[in-house]
């Protein structure tokens, strides 16, 4: 069912009529893989919107671009609060002709999600003053010229714990595990255990809830990449797909909850602490290109 409805309806419908189990799964298949494709056209135009998401046309990261707003010091430092890099990412996205894809995205009021410590995702900018050691989860999003471009990274604002260190170091090689696994012919879940697997000999765990996803016109579409599964299942992968791969790794149990009353932020249930890492990716015929890498 999920791989029909990333199908268009016509095909769908028709692979429905089959009563041959073998060739509706056969039939269902390609046309998903076929709605899942973006045109060759179409890849210029999600590079520049990845990296205006992540830094603007020719310029470093977005990362380095707050570095120079807060005086060339860290981009996530002790005393800035969560609302005052939120500003500084909607200003850049703006000034560089794109438009936030976050905010008020299915109502969320913020053009960054901007998560602390045991916070995984979803986390609203506000008043929240940065601490020293804290690790800070920046997520977002640009869209520019009707395409998005999705990225996330875990930073730490002065010098992180040892334990805060290895978490973000584990997390962020996970992402490039999987990166190395989207290529044409492999398979969803071929990126999801390559993902798993690294995280979890090295005594982690990986978040099951919340899972990546197909890039395009919306931020958010088919198919839904998760850090977890076996080698050679899910949606084949073709040239031409966009896809968002960001492990979300705890230290602690893999359980997350959303008990706050704002009704967006998900934090680890143990109360230990989670990192995130995302890029955007384009399956080509010369391997996968990272989308949201200005260089």
């Amino acid at each position: 069912l999920t791989v029909a409805r990333v199908a268009s309806e016509k095909a769908a419908e028709a692979a429905l009529l089959v009563n041959d189990p073998a060739v509706l799964w056969e039939d269902v298949c390609k046309a998903a893989e076929e709605a899942l494709e973006k045109t060759p056209d179409q890849l210029p135009v999600l590079k520049k919107a990845g990296v205006v998401d992540a830094g603007g046309k020719g310029l470093t990261l977005i990362w380095n671009a707050m570095r120079d707003v807060f005086n060339g010091g860290e981009a996530v430092v002790p005393g800035v609060t969560t609302a005052e890099i939120d500003r500084v990412i909607h200003d850049f996205i703006v000034k560089n002709g794109a438009t936030p894809s976050f905010l008020n995205l299915y109502g969320f009021p913020a053009s960054a999600c901007i998560s602390v410590n045991d916070e995984l995702i979803h986390g609203i900018p506000g008043n929240r003053v940065i601490q020293e050691g804290d690790i800070v989860t920046i997520d977002v999003g640009a869209c520019l010229d009707g395409y998005h471009g999705d990225n996330a990274a875990t930073f730490a604002a002065g010098t992180p714990s040892e334990e805060a260190r290895r978490l973000m170091d584990v997390t962020r090689e996970s992402l490039f595990k999987g990166i190395e696994m989207a290529t044409a012919g492999n398979r969803i879940g071929d990126i999801s255990n390559a993902v798993q697997t690294y995280c979890e000999e090295r005594g982690y765990s990986v978040v099951r809830e919340y899972v990546g996803h197909g890039v395009g016109r919306q931020v958010h579409e088919d198919p839904e990449v998760p850090n977890y599964g076996k080698p050679g299942h899910g949606v084949r992968l073709v040239n031409g797909m966009v896809i968002a791969i960001e492990p979300m790794i705890n230290a602690g149990t893999r359980f997350v909850v959303q008990d706050n009353p704002n009704g967006w932020t998900v934090r680890t249930k143990d109360g230990k602490l989670c990192a995130h890492f995302e890029n955007t990716i384009a399956i080509t015929p010369n391997g996968p290109l990272i989308l949201t890498d200005p260089n």
